[in-house]
């Protein structure tokens, strides 16, 4: 297995997609459909990455990002937004946020991105 990753978005076509292409891929997935879901599965599960959705509705991205921190301060976060929200942008990568996407985005991007974030296996 190549690591564990939440996908958090409230958009259920977009989490198929994402855990279907990254189970391709060999890692093991988690899907939340909101913020109350995504801290279960960060306190049950410690993924090692998370590709969070800011626009979720009850509790925003930022929130959720605010929180997993709280029970782990290293967690790894690639934010996906449909908005150019760059005030929301610029505060998720102040909160650690590693990097992000605007939807519509690009499947390879995503995979690529991935790769390059996810801590290698020990």
């Amino acid at each position: 297995m190549k690591g564990k990753i939440l996908i958090v978005d409230d958009q259920f076509g977009i989490r198929i997609l994402l855990n279907e292409v990254l189970q391709k891929e060999g890692y093991e997935t988690f899907q939340a459909a909101n913020g109350v879901q995504a801290l279960d599965i960060v306190s049950k599960h410690s993924p090692d990455l998370v590709l969070l959705d800011m626009k979720i509705p009850g509790m925003d991205g930022i929130e959720i990002l605010k929180r997993m921190r709280v029970d782990n301060k290293d967690i790894r976060v690639i934010i996906m937004t449909a908005y150019g929200e760059l005030d929301m942008i610029q505060e998720a990568k102040d909160l650690g946020a590693l990097t992000h996407f605007a939807k519509p985005f690009d499947i390879d991007d995503i995979r690529a991105a991935v790769k390059k974030y996810l801590p290698v296996p020990k």
